[in-house]
């Protein structure tokens, strides 16, 4: 048994912050959560006691998106997967550790080459590496020369849909990931929708007989309207783009997925290259910053204004409860460890850093089928808790101050 006493905390149910606060844990699990004074008189006399100072306690954060196998050091998908599965293998390891401390304890691993993400959740279930605990998609499932074909699922029609699903469930797929547009991958055209509404549906229909979630990949604004009437649970990005590779919000598109139910991940510091922006703020702030270096920050920034205001006009229609953060790490510059850039781009387009703390716990726990397990404070769930430098729920910035991580109530840092 385990008491964990805290200045503040904070538990993901939508409350304010409380203070003096403590949290029981037995058997990897909380028992109980409460004011301290309450909490200390249910332990037991060899408990063990851990005070975490004037730390604020939180559930674990949830990241749904990420790329272990890829390194996330500015490289392009050419040199990323001219990498052995070996060589991605031990990438990932590292990006695991990463990120679960930065107070990430559950995520969702978006795709890799063959069987390299099931390799990785076998070893993390073994103890043989640390981090956050992992739902997989295996290969995410791709039209011929779509994106990530490198990843090798490749599926056409609707026969091909129902049977890369039910391949990828009997290997261990937790969910499954379709690349419903373009993206990054050399040849495919970001704008442009790669399945139809009656391919996808054979892949949601399946994935539901076997019980598994489905998440699309959907730049274009076609692709977007197409996993909504296919029933689609989760969409990526959501960017509204054109053929022409240009974003124009629609108004009927954002009315469609706000009545549909499904949830959104739009991995703002993806598209947005938030990672370079900070470096380059940090730069200017420093007196460090170069005349060319202040020439890209500020088209940097324009560019992040156009996609920010794509997502603060989606908020206009009752979404909030339905946004789910995303890292996307290991693309590009995307580097592990940093789901705290996107909770601050979300309190940018309109939530408050309570609201953008809640959609990393217990929102996203709903969104990927573990709101019986993570995403609050609350007796029977997992103790998987990260502790903060500061309330996240008055200020977003807290979230980058991590000071202690536990997961299963066992501390890793």
């Amino acid at each position: 048994m385990k008491l964990i006493l805290a200045q503040l905390l904070v538990d993901g149910t939508g409350g304010d912050t409380r203070a003096q606060q403590a949290v029981l844990v037995d058997d990897g699990r909380i028992t109980a959560v409460g004011p301290a004074a309450e909490i200390q008189g249910h332990a037991a006399p060899d408990a063990e006691v851990l005070d975490l100072g004037s730390a604020c306690l939180a559930p674990g954060l949830i990241d749904g998106h990420t790329h272990l196998s890829l390194a996330g050091d500015g490289s392009d998908y050419v040199e990323m997967f001219s990498k052995t599965d070996e060589m991605m293998v031990l990438i990932g390891a590292q990006n695991l550790r990463r990120h679960l401390k930065a107070g990430i304890t559950t995520i969702r691993e978006h795709g890799a080459r063959n069987k390299v993400g099931f390799s990785l959740k076998e070893a993390l279930g073994h103890g043989y590496i640390e981090g956050p605990r992992m739902l997989v998609s295996g290969r995410p499932v791709t039209c011929t020369g779509g994106h990530f074909h490198m990843c090798n699922e490749i599926a056409d029609g609707e026969d091909q849909m129902r049977a890369s699903v039910r391949r990828l469930v009997h290997e261990g797929a937790d969910y499954i990931k379709i690349m419903a547009s373009g993206g990054g991958t050399l040849g495919t055209i970001p704008g442009v929708a790669t399945y139809s509404v009656d391919e996808l549906h054979a892949a949601v229909h399946e994935a539901h007989h076997f019980h598994r979630l489905t998440a699309a990949h959907c730049r274009a604004k076609e692709s977007m309207v197409r996993a909504v009437k296919s029933g689609i649970d989760l969409m990526e990005h959501a960017e509204f783009l054109e053929p022409d590779d240009q974003m124009r919000f629609d108004s009927k598109l954002a009315e469609m997925i706000a009545e549909s139910g499904i949830w959104v991940s739009p991995t703002l510091q993806a598209w947005t290259n938030y990672p370079r922006v900070v470096a380059l703020r940090d730069r200017r702030e420093a007196g460090e910053i170069q005349p060319s270096e202040e020439a890209e920050l500020e088209q940097l920034e324009q560019r992040m204004e156009l996609r920010l205001d794509i997502m603060r006009r989606m908020l206009d229609y009752g979404m909030k409860d339905r946004i789910v953060p995303g890292t996307d790490s290991g693309v590009g510059l995307l580097a592990f460890g940093h789901l705290d850039y996107d909770l601050q781009l979300l309190v940018q387009v309109g939530f408050t850093p309570a609201e953008a703390l809640e959609s990393a716990t217990r929102i996203s726990a709903q969104a990927i089928g573990m709101e019986q397990e993570v995403g609050t404070i609350e007796p029977g769930k997992i103790a998987d808790l990260v502790a903060f430098d500061g309330d996240p729920n008055q200020d977003v910035t807290a979230t980058s101050r991590v000071t202690a991580v536990f997961q299963g109530g066992q501390q890793i840092q």
